[in-house]
């Protein structure tokens, strides 16, 4: 039974797209005869899973640095083959055994936006040709140093792919393997019963899932609104981004709801009740959220950027807007809610590529290519 040791920095239950990947794939990959343990930050938490999971907790930075890199010696070790999933975690040991890397986005970009090292204006694609200062050019060059030693890359789209690619990275090196959405959960009410019980009146309701950063363009979202006086928003998540949100929300009144963090059954409730589910972010890989409306019958609007374009079919089970516009954005909205029954009825299409069994079947070949 090959030994797999998976290096995160969050992991279940704790929100974001490398904890929800990964709760579900290593009860898939162990059926296929793998012997997982992870190693994670974050505080212990009450699930149990079929397979050891290691918590250092989040504490002052050099100290949870080195309590990490402490323990990570004992896996890599014991272990056969390392996935990691981010850069810059302390793996200071064994480099005899090969070495994957799932890449989900540029973590250079996102530190230099949350540390406010470029403008907040650089989108990610522009980052790539930004010079900025010695700051982002250092974040550049080890985010490319990383990804350049490990024996092979994961990306969940062609468009991730194509941006590893452009940072000088082998293309063979780098496997397209698309996201699936975990098992979905039963919901046995009706989309009317389920407004019912939110007590949601008649007003069109779209809704959008997020960690609120200023790159999710939610603020888009809510100036949206300014000209659509009968619609009402849904912002499920948190982030650092909400007390900005939440003034520019207030003169909306109750038509922009932020509901905070919800549990997994709630928020699917919450998207099969609403009559559109937008994702308008400056950059996405490849979205979860996107997948599961659809899976829910639950048409979408998402910014044309990025790998929406290979979730969202134009004019079939939903809308591409170009990003940032809010004037396309609300032509976007009106042109989705007046044909929702039609991209209801649609909202499956092409997602058969997004499955969960074609997702671990091609993981656990390419992971026991390099054994």
């Amino acid at each position: 039974m090959p030994k797999l040791f998976v290096a995160s920095g969050i992991f279940h239950p704790e929100p974001g797209g490398p904890a929800t990947y990964l709760a579900s794939v290593l009860l898939s990959l162990q059926e296929k005869g793998w012997a997982p343990r992870v190693l994670t930050f974050g505080a212990c938490a009450e699930d149990e899973y079929p397979y050891p999971v290691t918590r250092i907790a989040r504490s002052p930075y050099p100290l949870r640095l080195a309590r990490y890199a402490f323990a990570a010696r004992e896996h890599l070790a014991w272990s056969d083959i390392v996935y990691a999933h981010t850069i810059d975690l302390p793996l200071w040991g064994d480099r005899d055994k090969p070495r994957v890397l799932k890449v989900v986005g540029d973590q250079a970009w996102e530190r230099c936006m949350r540390r406010r090292w470029i403008p907040a204006d650089i989108r990610i694609d522009e980052f790539q040709a930004f010079r900025g200062d010695w700051r982002a050019r250092w974040q550049k060059a080890s985010r490319t140093r990383q990804i350049a030693a490990m024996d092979a890359v994961i990306v969940p789209s062609k468009y991730l792919k194509s941006l590893v690619v452009s940072w000088g990275i082998r293309q063979e090196k780098v496997h397209v393997i698309y996201n699936a959405p975990p098992p979905m959960q039963s919901l046995s009410e009706t989309r009317a019963e389920i407004r019912s019980q939110l007590k949601w009146d008649d007003r069109p309701t779209l809704i959008t899932v997020a960690r609120l950063q200023r790159w999710k363009g939610v603020d888009h979202l809510i100036r949206a609104l300014s000209a659509m006086t009968d619609l009402r928003l849904i912002v499920v998540g948190d982030g650092p981004d909400r007390p900005r949100l939440a003034a520019l929300a207030a003169p909306h009144g109750d038509r922009v709801l932020f509901t905070g963090q919800l549990d997994r059954k709630r928020v699917l409730s919450l998207i099969k009740a609403a009559d559109g589910l937008a994702l308008y972010s400056g950059y996405e890989g490849l979205s979860h959220t996107l997948l599961e409306s659809l899976q829910l019958g639950t048409p979408v609007l998402a910014s044309d950027i990025g790998g929406n374009r290979e979730v969202v079919r134009h004019g079939v089970n939903g809308v591409l807007v170009p990003y940032p516009d809010v004037a396309e954005l609300q032509r976007g909205i009106r042109q989705l809610l007046d044909r929702r029954q039609e991209f209801a009825a649609s909202a499956p299409a092409g997602i058969d590529r997004f499955q969960m069994e074609t997702m671990t079947a091609r993981t656990d070949a390419l992971l026991r290519s390099l054994l």
